[in-house]
């Protein structure tokens, strides 16, 4: 059985999250070949992996959004010759446009037409009779002009996606909705394969938060980069057989968004509870401070300038605090050296920046661990720190509320929430789990029974086999335990 994971900026590019969830699934169905569909910014990152790929992963195909058109080797001239529409694709693409109940089949079929140039259409009569009637029905006051550039650029990447020979597989896991959710759809029209989406944060309203705080867009073109994302996920959502999300709140969104009920299924992350066990623990002379880690890209995402100006603040009242700031600074190279800039500025001291390391190496000299994001699914991480007896600081995104004071499972609090970017309050919880001891240890081995009771990679596992065979029924293929063996 041939499994094709479609992904989008992540696996196998970055370490931690989404990624290694990715990682982890391939290893744990080692019967199962997977080949890898994998969506990124540009070339500069063609095979930069930073994963060793599992032997049953057997192909990586990756997918540029921001590229030139190829044709026998040489790069398209660009807005020659004007290409146009049937009656039946202009009506496709302006029902797109208009955000109205499409037939997607239709434009699949378009995008895989003999030497179609994304380039050509994007510049011809068709798309902009398309993109002025939107205009004029929609956004008669501002700009055309600046509109029709603006259409222009959203419909692109989307454009280029749909271009893509989607390699043949079983069926596709799709590990998120939007342009990955796209890639799926389009090869279950012309595979006639199974679907499967798997959302760990809710795509539609991850980008909504991040347009939300973007410099680049102004005003109402906010809101129409935001509707081109959920009519992405809303075609994810109709085309999927099943639906996954990491907790019930998840779902929710997932229903309000336009998933039907009825696909959904509320499958937690595991991980490798025991791995943590015999762990490396504090030296005699890290005996003297009380350490806080965060294990995390440096990223705005993560925001990590509040947990610096949080630990600022708070070492003023415990000095024997120390942050380790625990992951790749690479990926946002100039956020990154904001950060450095700021510590510098703040004038704090016993702040280390790690780069990537080995969590297993670090995480048994931490006291606890901080997590202080604007956007989360179910962070590993804090699964990870309960593996190794760690309480947690985190801000309410996500799930990370329920992973710190349970589903009425008993165990009691295994951490403190806080509000996102509440550079006090996150202080004073630094404070409260630094002065408290005993009550430091108490909710470290809450989270301890949590994660070993709910949060194991093999609940998770049996999850997804099930899953898998039924996605394999479907497609009356024959599921097997025995190894997968690249025959070459």
């Amino acid at each position: 059985m041939k499994v094709c994971i479609v992904a989008e900026g992540c696996y196998p590019y970055v370490v931690g999250g989404v990624s290694g969830w990715i990682n982890s699934m391939i290893q744990s169905f080692p019967n199962v070949e997977f080949i890898l569909l994998t969506i990124v910014a540009d070339r500069s990152f063609r095979g930069k992996f930073v994963y060793g790929l599992p032997e049953n992963l057997t192909q990586v195909y990756e997918i540029y959004l921001d590229d030139f058109e190829w044709v026998e080797g040489k790069k398209t001239e660009r807005f020659q010759r004007n290409m146009h529409l049937t009656k039946k694709e202009y009506a496709g693409l302006m029902d797109i446009v208009l955000n109205r109940k499409t037939d997607w089949g239709v434009i699949f079929d378009l995008f895989h037409k003999n030497r179609l140039s994304v380039d050509r259409l994007l510049m011809g009569p068709d798309f902009f009779q398309i993109v002025r009637e939107c205009y004029n029905r929609k956004y008669p006051n501002i700009v055309f002009s600046d509109f029709l550039w603006t259409m222009r650029s959203i419909y692109l990447p989307l454009f280029r996606i749909m271009k893509m020979e989607v390699p043949k597989a079983d069926f596709y896991h799709c590990v998120a909705t939007g342009y990955a959710g796209v890639l799926g759809s389009m090869a279950k029209h012309f595979h006639g394969s199974s679907l499967l989406i798997s959302e760990h944060g809710i795509y539609t309203r991850e980008r909504e938060e991040e347009l939300i705080k973007a410099e680049w867009v102004k005003g109402i073109y906010k809101n129409i980069w935001i509707e081109q994302f959920k009519k992405m996920s809303l075609l994810a959502y109709e085309k999927a057989d099943i639906v996954t999300c990491l907790y019930d709140r998840a779902k929710a969104l997932q229903i309000e968004l336009g998933c039907p009920e009825e696909k959904i299924r509320v499958t937690p992350n595991g991980i490798k509870a025991d791995t943590f066990e015999g762990i490396p623990g504090k030296s005699e002379e890290e005996e003297a401070y009380i350490n806080a880690g965060a294990v995390l890209r440096v990223t705005p995402i993560k925001d990590v300038k509040t947990m610096i100006q949080a630990f600022a603040f708070a070492k003023k009242s415990v000095p024997k605090l120390k942050l380790w700031i625990m992951g790749p600074t690479d990926e946002d190279e100039t956020y990154a050296q904001e950060c450095f800039d700021l510590v510098k500025a703040l004038g704090v001291e016993d702040v280390e920046f790690t780069g990537r390391v080995n969590v297993k190496d670090y995480l048994g000299k931490m006291d606890f661990t901080l997590l202080t994001s604007i956007s989360e699914g179910q962070p590993l991480t804090i699964l990870e720190s309960y593996a190794a007896h760690k309480p947690v600081i985190a801000t309410d995104v996500g799930n990370c509320r329920e992973l710190i004071y349970g589903n009425d499972d008993g165990f009691g609090s295994a951490g403190i929430l806080t509000h996102i970017m509440n550079i006090e309050e996150i202080a004073q919880a630094m404070i409260t789990m630094t002065e408290d001891q005993e009550e430091r240890e108490r909710m470290g081995e809450a989270g301890y029974k949590r994660v070993n009771a709910f949060y194991r990679i093999e609940q998770m596992k049996d999850v997804y086999r099930e899953i898998y065979k039924e996605l394999s029924d479907k497609q009356k293929l024959t599921w097997t335990e025995e190894p997968f063996v690249l025959r070459r």
